[in-house]
């Protein structure tokens, strides 16, 4: 485990290095990671307050799809059934979890300038206004939600990436995530197994969605 740890913390610094090459200096806030060549006296210095509300997972929803198998073999029927599903498998995700859940979409070729944000069933679904991609509201709402939150956004873009680490949050790739999930509805089933095997012969039993 903290082996692993150390191998993720070196592997988000080169990124940000690499950005930092390409695109210039990142400019940090104090929510983000600074470096402390010239620590200020230990007399002055505040600690930052733990996260005090919810853990939230911040999804970028095209991304995703594209990058799971069975979603992107699903989106070449139709991209609206792959949406769907994902949101489908994330509602079931967040009722295991219990962590707030927002799954951000790119308007793809839908004019307006309005953004559309909708609850289905347990989690949020946004849907950016014309001309905002996925990434740049995820950018925005790390930004926020990062204050007094956990944060932790799904993607495997690597730009992507490197800006969230820069806003104070955690990145997962569309592998983890697909991984973290699965492990959860495997859970699920065995909680059902069980239910199933202590429940009376009655001839009612509660059934998986398998």
């Amino acid at each position: 485990m903290a082996a692993g740890y150390v191998a993720r913390a070196a592997e988000d610094e080169e990124l940000i290095k690499i950005f930092e090459r390409t695109y210039g200096p990142i400019k940090r806030d104090r929510y983000s990671m600074e470096t402390r060549r010239d620590p200020a006296p230990q007399s002055k210095v505040k600690a930052k307050k733990p996260p005090t509300g919810p853990e939230y997972l911040l999804v970028d929803g095209y991304n995703v799809i594209f990058a799971w198998d069975e979603l992107k073999e699903l989106a070449g029927e139709s991209l609206e059934l792959a949406r769907t599903a994902l949101i489908e498998v994330l509602s079931n995700y967040k009722g295991f979890s219990g962590k707030e859940i927002i799954v951000v979409f790119d308007a793809y070729r839908v004019k307006g300038e309005r953004r559309e944000v909708e609850r289905v069933d347990n989690i949020d679904v946004v849907y950016t206004k014309e001309a905002e991609t996925a990434d740049m509201y995820i950018e925005k709402v790390t930004h926020e939600l990062s204050r007094n939150h956990r944060v932790r956004v799904a993607t495997s873009d690597g730009l992507e990436q490197v800006i969230i680490l820069a806003g104070g949050a955690l990145r997962l790739s569309a592998a983890e995530l697909h991984a973290e999930v699965s492990m959860a509805e495997a859970a699920i089933r065995d909680l059902i197994r069980e239910a199933n095997l202590s429940v009376p012969k009655t001839g009612i039993e509660i059934q998986s969605e398998d």
